[in-house]
């Protein structure tokens, strides 16, 4: 960042006092765009006050003509005046009643002539200016004789003054595009103060032909130059012969070239060969003070009312606004409609400026512009943004165009500082989840089932919704995952939690159930034939394997002898495992009889006679 330094040196008026808080200057406005300045205004002042003694009071109202260049265009117009005392809000400009948009004072202590205020009021007077154009403009109604007559130390201090301007920011195509920057506030300096520094930000020099500064400023005296000056890095500056460099506010008027604007300063000056290109920064030293012909130090007292600078400035100038967002049930996504605009600019925003989405100060987003976006246009565009699981459901998001992702900027813009826009952002969760009763069929084997998921329904108010879908999980809901046939769903596992989602006009509801199997009774078939044709060829006793898994079978002959011992492992094909037959010998064809015990508490033993065909 380069800075460039005015310097302002001002000498005069043997006066002693304490300078309290006043309104540091800042920038008020700022115009990009084919745009100049013109300014027109009056002193109510009959003669300079510091040379004249013989009036205290001041006349009301002043007259000044404004002439501007033929097809040109006003874009805004501003009022300012100003004066001894606490400040009169209320005037008229031709006839037309104007209230101040806001008032700045300062103070000082003037030793024996007390504590002094003084004053300065501004108004925005676009749409009179336009009404009316150029014609004489007459401030009437600036009333402080009442503050001159009970505060005597205006008067006897020589520093009773009243006056007023008019700034005209005006469109003339035939200019190269300028940056105009309004700075306004009330800051003075005098002999106990002989220095002031005012810093002025957003300033982009881009090329430094014609440009120019001007100055409001209030109660110079010309009688009183004491080496006034001022200076830009080290460089002084002066407009003969209205400012000579030792004279600069000396109740002048650079716009009419008049020398009786007294009491007030409305100059500006050429400062195309005291600044460089790339500067970003007006640093504003104001210093007054010095030693007369007799060796009595003595200072001038200079009220700074506003500056203006007129740059050359070729920048776009991206701002932002969110135009609205979707977002759905259950879902952390959200869909964003959002408009970029190159207004007060005075280039083409180029394509591929990127937009940063962050939440927190952490990015979870990135865009970029489709298009160059010309002056005073706007591109709009929609994204859709993932958040984070670790972000809760309402957040503010903070949406930066010309923004890398790293907080960096990638274009040098008119204003810096005007890029971002904030939103909060309320996501839809999942809703609370309502448990249903469980679903109940008979196992399987190894707890596996089969089941009829929608027999659940019969639990709902089914009316109260549009339609149903079942999900293994809370995740599978999120991923809209939903099970395909839930008539005829197979369950590997028991118990098992399932979800079903009821959906509403809006959103949707979500019921929680388990599925669970049950032992149900075993079928016991009459016969079977181990005769290896891989058809019935052991007994099959259906509902028994890997559901009642503890059981015992005990195979008996027609003697009552014990041939065959079984469990969950170990089923009958004919064969012996007990008794004086050799062990694997398939028995005789024949009625043999079984007792099954399911060791199930809910059953009882199961006794009965099979017939084995070989």
């Amino acid at each position: 960042m380069k800075n460039f330094t005015f310097l302002l040196l001002t000498l005069s008026l043997c006066f002693f006092f304490n300078l309290a808080q006043a309104q540091d200057i800042s920038l008020f406005q700022q115009f990009n765009g084919r745009y100049d300045y013109t300014a027109i205004g009056n002193t109510l002042n009959p003669a300079e006050n510091n040379l004249d003694g013989s009036f205290c009071t001041l006349p009301t109202s002043a007259s000044a003509n404004l002439n501007l260049p033929n097809n040109v265009t006003i874009i805004a117009a501003y009022l300012f005046w100003s004066g001894s005392g606490n400040g009169d809000t209320e005037v008229t400009l031709n006839s037309l009643d104007i209230i101040a948009e806001d008032t700045y004072n300062v103070d000082y202590n003037a030793g024996i002539n007390g504590q002094l205020t003084y004053f300065a009021c501004y108004a925005n007077v676009t749409n009179q200016i336009i009404n009316e154009g150029n014609t004489n403009y007459n401030l009437s109604n600036l009333d402080v004789n009442s503050e001159l007559l009970n505060t005597p130390g205006f008067c006897n201090n020589r520093t009773n003054y009243a006056g007023w301007s008019l700034y005209v920011i005006y469109e003339d195509s035939n200019l190269p595009l300028n940056q105009i920057n309004l700075f306004q506030g009330l800051e003075i300096i005098n002999s106990e103060v002989q220095e002031k520094t005012i810093i002025l930000n957003n300033i982009d020099v881009l090329d430094n032909n014609n440009a120019k500064i001007g100055f409001l400023a209030w109660e110079g005296d010309n009688a009183l130059n004491y080496g006034e000056s001022l200076s830009i890095n080290g460089n002084i500056l002066s407009n003969p012969p209205l400012n000579l460099p030792d004279n600069a506010f000396n109740g002048t008027n650079t716009f009419t070239g008049s020398t009786n604007f007294y009491n007030a300063d409305l100059d500006v000056y050429s400062i195309e060969n005291n600044i460089s290109i790339g500067d970003t920064q007006v640093t504003i030293n104001m210093t007054t003070g010095g030693l007369d012909q007799f060796g009595v130090f003595r200072a001038d007292l200079i009220i700074l009312n506003n500056i203006i600078t007129v740059l050359n400035s070729q920048l776009p100038d991206a701002t932002i606004v969110m135009d609205d967002y979707f977002v759905f049930c259950a879902n952390r996504e959200v869909d964003i409609n959002y408009t970029i605009y190159n207004t007060n600019s005075t280039d083409v925003l180029p394509a591929n400026t990127p937009i940063s989405f962050y939440i927190d100060d952490v990015l979870i987003g990135q865009s970029s512009t489709l298009n160059d976006i010309p002056i005073n246009a706007s591109e709009s565009n929609q994204t859709t943004l993932s958040i984070p699981s670790n972000f809760p459901d309402v957040f503010i998001l903070e949406i930066v165009v010309d923004d890398d992702g790293s907080g960096n900027g990638i274009i040098t813009e008119t204003n810096e500082n005007n890029n971002d826009t904030f939103e909060t952002i309320q996501l839809i969760p999942l809703p609370e989840t309502i448990i249903l009763n469980p679903i109940l069929a008979c196992d399987e084997g190894n707890n596996q089932a089969s089941f009829d998921l929608t027999q659940v329904l019969s639990q709902i108010n089914q009316t109260d919704y549009n339609s149903f879908s079942f999900f293994e999980s809370l995740e599978d809901i999120e991923a809209n995952f939903s099970i395909i046939t839930p008539e005829n769903y197979y369950s590997n596992s028991t118990p098992q939690t399932l979800f079903v989602t009821a959906e509403t006009d809006e959103c949707f509801d979500i019921f929680q159930f388990e599925l669970n199997t049950e032992n149900c009774p075993p079928y016991v078939p009459e016969g079977f034939s181990p005769n290896g044709d891989t058809k019935n060829d052991f007994f099959n006793i259906q509902g028994l394997y890997d559901i009642f898994e503890n059981h015992e079978l005990l195979i008996y002959n027609r003697y009552g002898k014990l041939i065959f011992k079984g469990n969950n492992n170990l089923k009958w094909s004919g064969q012996t495992n007990e008794g004086n037959l050799a062990f694997g010998d398939i028995v005789p064809t024949g009625t043999y009889f079984y007792v099954l015990k399911l060791n199930d508490p809910n059953y009882k033993d199961l006794v009965g006679w099979v017939y084995l065909n070989k």
